[in-house]
């Protein structure tokens, strides 16, 4: 697998945002500020709860099929290599790694069959869409913890997928969870969140290092970031935390990460989170306390490591 020099897009998408000039614009800066040469179109469908079972990827909180061809094939012309990462969302704030069921079915109680049906439905959609735009992989989930223990059922998504898509198939595991996910054989490509806070890079890594060993697959951080606030670099994954707007430790979270990272050959890349569809301005940046990068630090940090970086 060549190494990954990405950052994560559309998040933030619904439907016709990807038909803005400006989403296009937004994508091109991505690719000129930061020297990535990949792109993960990241998408989400609804569930009303944890606890339910239908899986909602037809409304406008999507963008239509053909606007993500679209966006697809201007990534493509920009020369950025696609990967496509459907997931899912509640509709009630919950998060997605809480989504479960009782192991034994229960009479009118929902059902794990029920909704890995659904989603399987999901992702058979957005994979044929990858087979025909040519994309170069799939992740078929993200951070879904409490569904991990399945394994059964997602070796089945995964090789029902394998049947109509053909590149590299990935699944997005949680942060502290490489070494805990039992289905890793069914996937090319093992990849996970890299929301580690600073200071204890190097042990997370010597930790991840012996599941990439034992499985002696590809290795990357699907996701990895941090917010630009006082404080996010020890807790990079809470997106909630209060702290004043600090864009210089936001820099220093990339520098120590990509400085460990850099040293272990196992990992092969990453898809930083994240690049909004529809960016603040550069003037905006100072008092930006998000994730993103553009026009902060950051992004200088980023663009010096991914044009320096020369693995294969």
């Amino acid at each position: 697998m060549i190494f990954i020099k990405g950052f994560t897009f559309g998040w933030d998408s619904r439907r016709g945002d990807f038909l803005k000039q400006e989403a296009k614009e937004s994508l091109r800066l991505m690719q000129m500020n930061t020297a990535s040469d990949t792109v993960i179109i990241a998408i989400s469908a609804l569930q009303d709860t944890a606890h339910t079972t239908k899986v909602d990827y037809v409304g406008d909180h999507m963008v239509s099929d053909d606007e993500l061809i679209a966006m697809i094939d201007y990534a493509k012309s920009l020369g950025l290599r696609v990967i496509l990462k459907p997931t899912v969302n509640c509709k009630d704030g919950t998060w997605r790694a809480h989504i479960n069921f009782f192991d034994v079915d229960v009479p009118c109680e929902p059902k794990w069959s029920d909704w890995f049906k659904s989603y399987t439905d999901y992702q058979l959609h957005y994979a044929k869409i990858a087979e025909v735009t040519d994309c170069e992989m799939v992740i078929v989930g993200c951070e879904m913890v409490q569904t991990e223990r399945r394994a059964d059922e997602w070796r089945q998504l995964i090789l029902e997928v394998k049947q109509v898509y053909h590149g590299l198939v990935s699944y997005n595991t949680d942060k502290y969870q490489e070494d805990h996910v039992p289905f890793w054989d069914a996937v090319d490509v093992l990849s996970s969140s890299g929301y580690y806070p600073t200071g204890t890079w190097e042990r997370e890594l010597d930790r991840i290092e012996t599941v990439v060993k034992k499985y002696n697959k590809p290795f990357f951080f699907a996701e990895a970031g941090c917010p630009s606030r006082t404080g996010s670099s020890y807790i990079p994954n809470d997106w909630n935390h209060v702290g004043e707007v600090n864009i210089k430790e936001q820099a220093a979270f990339y520098r120590e990460m990509f400085e460990a990272a850099g040293q272990r050959d196992f990992v092969s890349g990453f898809g930083l989170w994240d690049w909004n569809t529809l960016l603040h301005t550069h003037e905006e940046a100072v008092t930006d306390d998000g994730y993103g990068v553009y026009g902060k630090p950051a992004a200088d940090v980023i663009y010096n490591y991914y044009t320096r970086e020369k693995r294969h």
